[in-house]
């Protein structure tokens, strides 16, 4: 039997030809629950734009407050989160919330994000050995920084311009793929360099496995 799930939206990144959405469940007494990745039966589960956008044509934006009906939950490995949509049903939008009411729906920086000390060539603890996922409960979590730089710059041996995170949680720094579109084309049109911009959330996601490593992505960034 299906049933709905209530949440903000706290990622809508790119994934393959569609989006991964992600929030937390959000109650009308204005209370933050556990993560939700609303996923379609596709292989590799990615919501195409007919799937996730409103009755109006919008696409959801972060924060927006979305009603979403589900059919079952299908955790897979470390990404517990997983709920497969009901593609038959547009989501609804309820409202959305600011900055300061995501106060609550922040977690505490444990050390580490999941698994550190893996670096990709342009990256800096940002993969875990597909072998040391097989113990994590989850692949979500939304980490303040105070000082977020975004970079943009060629990589690759065909190079194409990425963008990256820089930041600090505690005692650690991270520089991660950006998987949030909306800060990709941003950035995207400007010149390569790099761009402070300071205190901010971020949406960290744990990615599908690749050459035998699963990658953080940076899914969302809030500002202020």
């Amino acid at each position: 039997m299906g049933y709905s799930r209530r949440i903000v939206c706290i990622a809508n990144s790119r994934k393959n030809s569609g989006r991964c959405v992600a929030g937390k469940e959000f109650s009308q007494d204005s209370n933050f629950g556990n993560w939700v990745r609303p996923v379609s039966s596709r292989p590799t589960q990615e919501i195409s734009i007919e799937e996730r956008r409103y009755q109006n044509g919008e696409d959801p934006k972060l924060l927006d407050i979305i009603t979403i009906q589900l059919i079952g939950h299908v955790p897979h490995a470390y990404q517990q989160e997983n709920h497969l949509i009901d593609a038959n049903h547009y989501w609804i939008k309820q409202g959305s919330v600011g900055w300061h009411e995501l106060d609550a729906a922040t977690e505490q920086f444990n050390g580490q994000l999941w698994v550190d000390g893996h670096h990709s060539y342009n990256g800096l603890n940002d993969r875990i050995p597909e072998n040391d996922t097989l113990t994590l409960a989850n692949s979500l979590t939304l980490q303040e920084t105070e000082d977020l730089v975004i970079t943009v710059r060629p990589e690759g041996i065909y190079p194409k311009r990425k963008v990256r995170a820089v930041f600090s949680l505690g005692q650690k720094k991270y520089i991660l793929a950006v998987t949030d579109p909306v800060v990709e084309t941003k950035y995207l049109q400007g010149p390569d360099g790099e761009y402070p911009v300071g205190r901010s959330r971020l949406c960290i996601s744990i990615g599908e496995p690749f050459q035998g490593y699963c990658y953080k992505l940076v899914a969302g960034i809030i500002t202020p």
